[in-house]
C-alpha cells in the first residue's frame, strides 16, 4: 500500500473554492494508486470566526492569565474543525473520508503545554482507515500524552505533524502545500527573479528556515532529515514543480568543484533586528554570563552573537529591545543600539570546507557600499548584518554574483570569462 501524506495549510481550506482545490490533489493522489493521508492547518485569520487566535483572543478577554492549558484545550479546536470541513467536502466529492484529532492520529506527547513534542505515534487507526480504503483527515498541530492530556506542538506544528506521519506510516513521500511553487532562492517579494529549487537538502532548508525562509517550519525539516522522508513543497494551484526536499546523497552534484562561485543554494533574510553593542570595564567573564543570563531568563531570544574581551555584540527582534535595554540598565551595563537592521544570509552545503567564500560575499557587497555591521558563519552558512535600507540590493546582489537565476552565470564566471579575453 502506497501512502502519501498531504498537509494543507489554513489558507489552502479557508474557502470553499480552496478547498475544491485540496479535493483536486487528494483525487490527483488516489489516480495514481496512493492512499492519502491528509494534514489541515487551522482555516482563517484572526477576526475569523473559527481562527486560532480568535479562539485564543476568547479566553484572554476574560482572563488574561489564563494556564497554558486551558489555552491549549481551545487552540486545538482550529484544525479539528477544519478537518470536519475537509472531510464533509471530501464526501460531497463522492470520496469517503474520517476525521481525526492528533491523539486519534496517534501522535503521543510529553505534556509541554503549547510546545510539546511527539514522542511516540501510534498509527493503528489510521491504517485501518485506510485499509478500509478511507481517506485520513488529520487535525495538525496537536497530540495527547498518555493520560489524554491535550498538547499543542507550537509553530509550525503542522508541517511537523505531517512529517511525523510520513516516517511513521513509512510514506513515499510527504507533500507540503502553500501558496507559492516551492522554494526559491531568494523571497520572491523582493527579488522577482529568484528561482524555485528544484532539489534541496535537509540542511540547506533547514538554515533557510532559521533565517527566514517560512515556506515550512525547520523543525518539520529535522525529523524529515532524521528519518530519511522525502518531502515535497508543492504550490496548490498547480499539479507539477515543486521543490524535493531530500538527503545530499540524492541531490545532484553541483559543480562547485569546478567553479567555486557557484557554492550557494539560496540566500534568506530576517527584518527587523536590533543591534546591541555592549563594552564591558573589564573581561569580567561572571559578569557577561551573567547578562547573558538575565536577558535570556527576560525572554529574549539572541540572534547574531560576537565575543570580544570587553565587547560584546548581539541581535535581538525590534520588539524585544525595550526589555533587553532594562536588563541591561539594571545590571548598571553602558550600550549603544544600531536600529532597523536586517540580516541577511547566504547557504549552501558547496561551501562546506570550501575556501574564499566569506571574501566574495563581502567583496560583492562593499562594491555596492553596503555596510556590513556584524558577521557569523558556520560550515554550510554566512550571515551578515546590514541596514535594512540595503537589503533589497544586498539580496540582488548576491543572487546575481552567487549565479542563482534562471541563467546561473556568476558574476565572478564572467569576470573570469573577460580575464581571458584579454
Amino acid at each position: 500500500m502506497s501512502i502519501v501524506v498531504q498537509k494543507f495549510g489554513g489558507t489552502s481550506v479557508a474557502t470553499p473554492e480552496l478547498r475544491q482545490l485540496v479535493v483536486n490533489r487528494v483525487e490527483e493522489a488516489l489516480q495514481k494508486g496512493c492512499r492519502p493521508v491528509v494534514v489541515v492547518s487551522a482555516m482563517g485569520r484572526d477576526g475569523d470566526p473559527y481562527a486560532t487566535d480568535t479562539l485564543k483572543s476568547m479566553l484572554e478577554d476574560l482572563y488574561r492569565e489564563i494556564p497554558l492549558r486551558e489555552l491549549d484545550m481551545v487552540m486545538h479546536c482550529g484544525e479539528i474543525i477544519s478537518a470536519a470541513v475537509l472531510t464533509a467536502t471530501l464526501y460531497k466529492n463522492g470520496l469517503k473520508a474520517r476525521t481525526f484529532t492528533g491523539s486519534q492520529a496517534g501522535l503521543v506527547t510529553d505534556g509541554n503545554y503549547s510546545g510539546a513534542q511527539v514522542i511516540d505515534c501510534r498509527t493503528g487507526k489510521l491504517e485501518s482507515a485506510l485499509e478500509e480504503e478511507e481517506i485520513a483527515v488529520v487535525a495538525g498541530f496537536q497530540g495527547a500524552t498518555t493520560d489524554n492530556e491535550i498538547n499543542t506542538l507550537g509553530r509550525g506544528g503542522s508541517d511537523t505533524t505531517a512529517v511525523i506521519l510520513g516516517a511513521a506510516l513509512g510514506a513515499e513521500q510527504v507533500e507540503i502545500y502553500t501558496d507559492v511553487d516551492g522554494i526559491a532562492t531568494a523571497d520572491p517579494r523582493i527579488l522577482e527573479e529568484a528561482r524555485v529549487i528544484e532539489k534541496v537538502t535537509y540542511s540547506e532548508v533547514c538554515q533557510m528556515a532559521y533565517e527566514g525562509a517560512r515556506v515550512i517550519h525547520p523543525f518539520a525539516v529535522e525529523v524529515a532529515m532524521k528519518n530519511r522522508q522525502p518531502v515535497v513543497v508543492k504550490n496548490l494551484h498547480h499539479q507539477v514543480g515543486g521543490t524535493v526536499i531530500t538527503s545530499e546523497g540524492d541531490v545532484e552534484k553541483k559543480d562547485y568543484r569546478v567553479h567555486p562561485e557557484r557554492a550557494v543554494t539560496g540566500i534568506a533574510h530576517t527584518t527587523g533586528l536590533v543591534q546591541f553593542q555592549v563594552e564591558l570595564d573589564d573581561p569580567d567573564s561572571q559578569l557577561e554570563l551573567d547578562m547573558f543570563q538575565r536577558i535570556a531568563d527576560a525572554g529574549v531570544n539572541i540572534d547574531l552573537i560576537s565575543v570580544f574581551p570587553t565587547l560584546k555584540f548581539f541581535t535581538v527582534e525590534e520588539d524585544k529591545q525595550g526589555k533587553t535595554g532594562e536588563v541591561l540598565q539594571q545590571m548598571g551595563i553602558n550600550f549603544r543600539l544600531e536600529k532597523e537592521c536586517a540580516k541577511v544570509s547566504v547557504i549552501g552545503v558547496g561551501m562546506r570546507n570550501l575556501p574564499g567564500v566569506m571574501a566574495r560575499v563581502v567583496k560583492a557587497l562593499k562594491q555596492q557600499e553596503i555596510e556590513i555591521l556584524q558577521t557569523a558563519d558556520s560550515n554550510i552558512t554566512i550571515s551578515l548584518l546590514i541596514p535594512q535600507k540595503d537589503l533589497s540590493m544586498a539580496v540582488r546582489t548576491l543572487h546575481e554574483h552567487f549565479g542563482l537565476g534562471e541563467a546561473g552565470e556568476t558574476v565572478a564566471l564572467r569576470e573570469r570569462a573577460m580575464e581571458k579575453e584579454k
